[in-house]
């Protein structure tokens, strides 16, 4: 009985001394993501954290002032944003590009309110002429879907007639303003607009006028926790992430 006692304790006390080492191991990962990652992550990230014990801080924005953040040395452990911007952060140091891996591919599509007709976009011509006949349009200017959509309008030659037309979004849900009516057709990374209520996505920028973004991950070189940042980047590469990276309008980037 006296030997039975203190076999019970002596697994008490290992399961304590388990469960301390568990908590002293989890980490806090503090994450700078551009906005195309933000429905991945909504989904994994409490995924993540079931599984590691790791938390997650996640801040959204876009590529331009996550990288204006980072150079004026903001501490980030872990960056998620789209090729040309992880390598600003390599190109000043503040990355090594040997912790530089590719996640994802998105590509920029179009949207309109749900239960409305899908106009033509199949080819640039016809989507200059559908782009021409709408009533308002809708894109962020600042980020890499508006930036590269803005640089479509210059090429298809309607730049000028586009401007009258054109309702930029107060945040970056353009499915707001499509959904409410406020904008006929929204343009945004499909990843986006595939999961917001009230809309429909029409398609995808036709041929050579499309963007193939891809979206990397980085450990900064000021990571507190390069082990916990390393196995959040191997989770985002795992096959149940490549589902939900799927299900969400992408394409994973597999190892």
């Amino acid at each position: 009985m006296k030997m039975r006692c203190i076999v019970a304790v002596a697994r008490i006390v290992f399961a304590f001394l388990l469960a301390g080492g568990a908590v002293a191991q989890a980490a806090e990962i503090k994450v700078l993501s551009g906005f195309g990652m933000r429905t991945v992550m909504t989904d994994l990230g409490p995924k993540f954290e079931r599984a590691t014990g790791h938390a997650l801080k996640i801040t959204y924005g876009t590529a331009g002032p996550i990288v204006k953040r980072v150079q004026e040395g903001e501490a980030v452990d872990v960056i998620l944003l789209n090729q040309p911007a992880i390598q600003r952060l390599v190109g000043d140091g503040k990355a090594g590009a040997d912790n530089v891996t590719s996640i994802l591919r998105s590509v920029v599509g179009l949207a309109v309110r749900r239960g409305a007709p899908k106009p033509d976009i199949s080819s640039p011509e016809a989507l200059k002429r559908t782009l021409l006949a709408a009533k308002s349009i809708s894109y962020v200017p600042g980020g890499v879907s508006g930036i590269h959509f803005a640089k479509v309008l210059d090429r298809l030659g309607i730049a000028g007639e586009m401007k009258s037309k054109t309702v930029f979004p107060k945040s970056v849900d353009v499915g707001v303003l499509v959904a409410n009516d406020e904008a006929e057709i929204g343009v945004q990374q499909i990843q986006e607009l595939v999961s917001f209520p009230g809309i429909e996505v029409v398609g995808p920028l036709p041929g050579e006028l499309q963007l193939i973004n891809v979206i990397s991950a980085a450990i900064m070189a000021d990571a507190k926790d390069v082990a916990a940042s390393k196995a959040l980047i191997d989770f985002l590469r795992s096959p149940e992430a490549g589902a939900v990276i799927r299900a969400k309008g992408m394409e994973p980037v597999t190892p």
